[in-house]
Formats: C-alpha cells, structure tokens, sequence
C-alpha cells in the first residue's frame, strides 16, 4: 500500500488492489480513516472523523490532488 504523502497527523495512501475503482486516496490519522475519490474530490466513506477534520482532511485533499492522481496513474500504469 504505497504511501503517497503525510500532512499533520494524516497519512493518505491507496491499496495496490484499488485499480478497479475511479481513482481516490485513503486517509487515516488518529483514530480515524477516510477515502476520498479525486474527480471530483468528494468523500467516499468516513469513520471516526470528526465534520471538522473531514473538512480539514478534504482541502488536503483538494490541495494535493493532482500528485495524488500523478502517484495513482505511476503505480496501476507501473503494475500494468
């Protein structure tokens, strides 16, 4: 499960068998873990997140989003 990047407390990442789904990053931090799909940038499912983290969780997100689409397409075009 390739690490894409940390910001604060917040890992983001995907699964090297996510290829099936549009393209999103998970997030998990503290005691919570989240997956956020990237076009358009849109929580997909959520647990132990407050509202407010999730919107603090979402700018990263949104701040981010073209290298997480850069590191998704590198690693399913990578593994074929």
């Amino acid at each position: 499960m390739p690490t894409v990047a940390r910001v604060g407390p917040y890992r983001f990442f995907f699964y090297a068998n996510d290829r099936p789904e549009p393209p999103h990053i998970h997030v998990e931090g503290g005691r919570g873990t989240a997956k956020f799909w990237l076009e358009p940038v849109v929580v997909e499912t959520s647990r132990g997140f407050s509202p407010q983290e999730l919107r603090t969780i979402g700018r990263h997100v949104r701040e981010h989003a073209t290298e997480f689409m850069e590191a998704w397409d590198a690693f399913f075009n990578a593994t074929g």
